[in-house]
């Protein structure tokens, strides 16, 4: 796999992939609109932030880590379902922590309540901050490593 910048070319590719991934927790959480989940992301999207994940040649998916004051943020992290669960997530998420960790950063995130995505997250040293009936969000520490 790899990550590659995103372009404008890619909004309407990862609005797609957003509304497919996120349907069934937004369902379940009685929050879906099918024009809604599309033009949110199409109202936030800043190339500069944002990596495209190709795998297998192919497009299959996206992250962002958004710089602020005193964390990063990491969103619109979806991938294709058809790819889910094979240990990508995993390994986008350890390169991106790994940067982080080097940086001294913190990193935030928001994930919807019940998300099977908020395991993964703990997996990787995530921890609730606050949550309420809709958001979890979650911070994770930098680590330090011991230098060989």
């Amino acid at each position: 796999w790899t990550l590659r910048p995103a372009t404008p070319d890619d909004v309407e590719p990862i609005a797609e992939l957003r509304a497919v991934v996120m349907r069934p927790d937004l369902e379940r959480l009685g929050r879906f609109d099918e024009r809604r989940v599309r033009q949110r992301f199409r109202d936030a999207f800043v190339a500069a932030h944002l990596s495209v994940i190709e795998a297998e040649g192919r497009f299959a998916g996206c992250v962002a880590l958004r710089p602020a004051e005193d964390a990063h943020w990491l969103e619109h992290f979806f991938l294709d379902p058809a790819l889910q669960g094979r240990g990508l997530g995993s390994a986008v998420l350890r390169t991106l922590l790994a940067r982080t960790d080097a940086d001294g950063t913190p990193v935030r995130l928001n994930v919807l309540q019940g998300s099977a995505a908020q395991r993964l997250y703990e997996r990787h040293g995530f921890s609730v901050e606050s949550e309420d009936p809709v958001d979890v969000l979650m911070v994770r520490r930098p680590r330090a490593y011991p230098s060989n």
